[in-house]
């Protein structure tokens, strides 16, 4: 590979990573054609990128990028795929779903909205991340379930102020 050509590749990834709040590095060695096959399809279904990156050039597109990714170049050693997606949790999921079936892939680090995530133990924590269409949901939901207990307390109590009147009314006769 000639130095233009790495330059290219490096100012691709710079560009990439810049443009993205969500990055996964994952370990994917070991898996044959047909496995690595199904994980892309997967990758692909969830509007995920999927990458296989060499690490030195990696390291300096993320020396290059806006962003600080902390301690996720210390992981950059041996076989590293890069995930990029749109969603926080997306990639997550697909490995998790994947590993039912094989050992790998293995989280080596992620990168979501600032939060940095080093290792394959935070994979369940990674799943369980909402989007933020996801969060805006269950605000609004919030929001709106002490309005319906007004208007259903108002609506009840209505009819039972309204028996008591009539009873009261039927009394005094």
């Amino acid at each position: 590979m000639t130095r233009e050509e790495k330059g290219q590749i490096i100012e691709d990834l710079t560009g990439r990573l810049n443009e993205t709040n969500t990055i996964y590095l994952a370990d994917i060695s070991g898996l044959d054609a047909e496995s690595t096959t199904k994980l892309r399809r997967e990758c692909f279904k969830a509007d995920v990128s999927l990458t296989v990156v060499k690490n030195t050039l990696l390291t300096k597109a993320i020396e290059a990028s806006e962003r600080d990714y902390g301690e996720l170049l210390s992981v950059l050693k041996g076989n590293t795929s890069i995930m990029i997606a749109e969603k926080g949790n997306a990639p997550a999921k697909i490995i998790k779903e994947f590993r039912k079936k094989a050992e790998k892939p293995l989280i080596k680090g992620a990168y979501i909205d600032e939060a940095i995530y080093i290792g394959d133990q935070h994979l369940e924590t990674l799943v369980n991340i909402k989007s933020k269409e996801e969060l805006i949901g269950d605000v609004l939901g919030l929001l709106q379930s002490p309005a319906k207990n007004v208007i259903s307390a108002l609506k009840n109590g209505g009819g039972k102020l309204a028996g008591i009147l009539k009873t009261l009314s039927e009394k005094e006769e």
